[in-house]
């Protein structure tokens, strides 16, 4: 067996446990996972809680864009634009309604950010959230 042909699949392994890890992080709101610790720690040590339709949190961390950070704790997230011009259009697997005038709205240790996730440097120890609101 050649060096190749034994890191492959221990590859595939490894990708397959991590993407279990990750839909065991983002569950589906909840229902039946009373046990599951909201703060659980993600990759990095960064403390997220990922449910359906709920609050979305992590830690900031010095010099990173709450974009960058969202992105490493929900690769699933999805936007619209790019860099400093993009628009958070789904976390955890939920994408807003826009027929329900729903959107994530990002705050930073609970006050609303006055700048856009990808403009938005965070600093150790602030706590940044997504929610889920209407307007």
């Amino acid at each position: 067996m050649t060096m190749q042909s034994t890191t492959v699949p221990s590859l595939k392994m490894l990708a397959a446990a991590a993407a279990v890890a990750l839909l065991a992080a983002c569950g589906s709101g909840g229902e039946g996972n009373d046990e599951a610790d909201p703060t659980a720690s993600a990759p990095g040590g960064l403390a997220l809680a990922c449910s359906e339709k709920e609050d979305f949190t992590y830690a900031g961390e010095d010099g990173e864009t709450a974009l960058d950070l969202l992105l490493e704790n929900d690769p699933s997230a999805e936007t619209s634009g790019e860099g400093e011009m993009a628009f958070v259009t789904a976390i955890c697997g939920y994408t807003a309604d826009d027929g329900e005038n729903e959107f994530w709205a990002l705050y930073v240790d609970g006050e609303q950010a006055t700048e856009g996730a990808g403009a938005l440097e965070t600093e150790d120890g602030q706590e940044i959230t997504w929610k889920l609101e209407t307007f």
